[in-house]
């Protein structure tokens, strides 16, 4: 029986986690849950997979869970912090640890399952654009697995041969190039002049994808494609010159690898994060999912276009970060970050976003960060996000 902690399990990508565990309920059991504020819905997950522990990263929601679950006949352990998060994902009784935690706060657990040896099935992005070197070092070091749940990595993933592991190389691989695909999100034919006046609400409206606010408007502005290809790099052991960005606004074919003899593969399905996680979950193994067979017939056409610099200038400064490497990722993250919660808090417009992180990105130097430990990284996330409040605009909408 493989054991698993899910480190953000009421999000989206949570969700589907449970939802294919408890399809195998022979093979999996779930031994940590967690989430951030959102008591009621872990104590609901409790009581449905009966997890040993249960972790709030917000101390005062950890109250409101011990109360939610005071009935349950054998309640989980309730802990709380960061230092919870991390030492439910370094479990001796757990074999993966899905990392779903949204943005620079799931770091730290997600090094922590690497320092572990555990198979860590990313699902957090900003783990390695933050981090890169210190979670890819750590995976040397002790032999951890990483298993890329972003629908397009893990494609990329599939498409490689099976052997292919960090260090081994593309060139080695003959592979020439990486695409990966984007829808282009809610706006990709909107009129350039009415993408400032856009809400949150309809950034957040993804024509394909069900997903967290953040990672919608990511999304929306082409920045989560841009995460993406940092990203990339480091689990493909590449340069950014290697990665290609298309938009496909059917999300069928979720990326392609470009082979030198010629041959181009793709993986293709439905969309649903079920798909990926399932994949990883089981690998080199094949289960079920729940996800519906996907019906050629049905998509009819698939249809690609390059990205349009004007409409997704978040897309321009994550090639220019991946270039430049060093704490350049780690500042477009935080600006981007910063950004995106004052849009959805109204503080500014949606156009604002590439303003604030450009800004933030050229305001800051690029410090080397060869052997920097995960404080010195923080200290250089906090220092990007205090500037990228700075550069918000300062009148309210």
């Amino acid at each position: 029986m493989i054991g698993i902690t899910l480190l953000g399990s009421t999000g989206s990508i949570g969700v589907s986690t449970l939802d294919v565990v408890a399809r195998h309920p022979e093979r999996f059991r779930i031994v940590a849950l967690t989430a951030n504020r959102d008591a009621e819905g872990l104590a609901a997950q409790c009581r449905r997979h009966r997890p040993e522990y249960a972790v709030m990263a917000d101390p005062a929601a950890a109250g409101e869970l011990k109360r939610r679950l005071a009935g349950m006949a054998q309640p989980p352990e309730v802990l709380a912090g960061t230092d919870a998060l991390a030492s439910v994902a370094a479990l001796p009784q757990v074999d993966y640890v899905m990392a779903a935690i949204v943005g620079a706060a799931g770091l730290l657990p997600t090094l922590a399952a690497a320092r572990a040896g555990k198979r860590l099935l990313l699902a957090n992005k900003e783990a390695l654009v933050v981090a890169g070197s210190l979670l890819m070092r750590a995976v040397a070091d002790t032999g951890a697995e990483i298993l890329p749940i972003d629908s397009e990595h893990n494609a990329v993933f599939q498409c490689l041969p099976r052997d292919f592991s960090h260090g081994s190389g593309l060139d080695d691989l003959g592979v020439e190039w990486i695409l990966l695909t984007a829808s282009g999100g809610p706006f990709r034919g909107t009129p350039l002049e009415a993408l400032a006046g856009v809400t949150p609400e309809e950034a957040c409206a993804h024509p394909n994808w069900d997903m967290g606010r953040k990672i919608s408007v990511d999304s929306a502005t082409m920045m989560n494609k841009g995460l993406e290809l940092i990203e990339a790099c480091w689990l493909f052991d590449t340069r950014p010159e290697r990665v290609r960005i298309l938009v496909h606004p059917q999300s069928v074919i979720h990326s392609l690898v470009q082979y030198r003899d010629g041959s181009v593969l793709a993986q293709l399905g439905n969309p649903d994060m079920r798909t990926p996680i399932a994949h990883a979950l089981a690998w080199p193994e094949r289960i079920a999912s729940g996800v519906g067979a996907l019906d050629l017939l049905a998509v009819h056409r698939l249809d690609f276009r390059p990205a349009d610099p004007e409409r997704f200038p978040c897309l321009a400064f994550a090639y220019e970060a991946a270039n430049q490497g060093g704490t350049c990722p780690i500042i477009l993250n935080a600006a981007n970050e910063v950004a995106v919660d004052a849009f959805l808090h109204r503080r500014i417009g949606f156009m604002d976003i590439p303003t604030v992180v450009g800004e933030t990105l050229h305001r800051l130097p690029r410090e080397g960060v060869e052997g920097w430990e995960v404080e010195q990284l923080l200290e250089a996330d906090q220092r990007a996000r205090r500037v990228a409040e700075q550069k918000l605009p300062q009148s309210v909408l």
